[in-house]
């Protein structure tokens, strides 16, 4: 009998015998640089509040936001997403604290602009859900419904006001049709041409937000079936890729990126733009979970997960662990 052993030829196993050996021959390369911090900013806070559902993450105060910003850029890592969480009363059907220059997001951007300045790009997520009464990531109609195209002023508005508090890129994420177009015509109207625009593209409705509602204060009762997109489709994604390039989108995004590898291969294969991946706040906490059970080894799974989104090609990964995880990879 002729053993695998006994053949001349290359073998694999030879090129993972030393860690070493293997960094050098590794295909893919999960830098810091690749990595971007979502963070949450809530009014009216002296202290940061633990969020439950997401250990280890909190509602920064606007003091200890700039402090996280500060690590951040340290670390190594490129960008951060600002999420504001207004204060319960200011809450309204229109979400007009999302769009108040005063209103904790634009502080929020302003704070990070004076505490870092160009050293990392800061990001503004662009959505009403935070701000509205019902949860919803649009204006309602009179029969509860999103409504599409009232909900695009509210956003054309809110890009005005990001730009104007110093945001580097705005994230459209509410999955509204026509919403990149309508944003790139709001900030270049106002002179806000180098505002650049990461596309929510592929935004699935997805089981594992869950944590991220406690995270921002969700006022959300039901789903957002109508307007994010049936987790069982592919070519949808595809279709919504081609028109936000078309509207002008800079950067294209898939969310949440564990469970639509698949798709984040097909966009990442198919454009010419740089391709965004959201580790979510699901992810997070099942990691988190499983390792706090001693079930799995955290800062391992953490790494892996990481090098699986970006191995399917994702060349930004915004995820929690952005800070930590840029700390481990510089220190190998």
């Amino acid at each position: 009998m002729t053993v695998y052993g006994s053949f001349p030829g290359a073998r694999p196993r030879r090129l993972r015998t030393t860690p070493v050996m293997r960094r050098m021959v590794a295909e893919t390369r999960l830098h810091p640089a690749n990595l971007i911090l979502p963070a949450f900013v809530r009014e009216g806070v002296s202290e940061p509040v633990p969020i439950q559902a997401m250990p280890g993450v909190v509602q920064h105060s606007r003091d200890t936001l700039r402090k996280a910003a500060v690590e951040a850029v340290e670390a190594g890592v490129s960008g951060i997403m600002l999420f504001g969480v207004p204060e319960e009363s200011k809450k309204d059907a229109l979400g007009t604290a999302g769009t108040d220059p005063d209103g904790i997001l634009q502080v929020a951007i302003r704070d990070v602009r004076a505490e870092v300045g160009d050293e990392l790009v800061v990001m503004s997520d662009l959505c009403l859900d935070e701000y509205t009464d019902h949860g919803h990531c649009g204006v309602l109609d009179a029969e509860g419904r999103v409504d599409n195209d009232a909900t695009l002023e509210r956003y054309a508005e809110m890009a005005q006001v990001q730009a104007d508090a110093g945001v580097h890129v705005v994230g459209p994420s509410g999955m509204m049709d026509g919403q990149v177009g309508v944003v790139r015509d709001a900030l270049d109207t106002i002179g806000k041409e180098d505002v650049a625009i990461l596309a929510y593209t592929a935004k699935y409705a997805s089981a594992f937000y869950g944590p991220f509602r406690e995270a921002v204060g969700s006022s959300l009762r039901g789903d957002r079936k109508t307007y994010q997109q049936d987790s069982a489709n592919v070519r949808e994604s595809m279709r919504e890729l081609a028109l936000d390039l078309d509207e002008g989108a800079d950067m294209v995004m898939v969310k949440p990126a564990g469970p639509y590898l698949d798709i984040l291969a097909k966009v990442a294969d198919a454009v010419d733009v740089p391709v965004a991946a959201y580790q979510i706040s699901g992810e997070y906490a099942m990691i988190e979970a499983a390792a706090e059970r001693g079930w799995i080894d955290r800062d391992k799974a953490v790494l892996e997960s990481l090098t699986g989104i970006r191995r399917a090609g994702a060349q930004m990964i915004l995820t929690y662990w952005a800070t930590e995880a840029a700390r481990w990879l510089r220190s190998t």
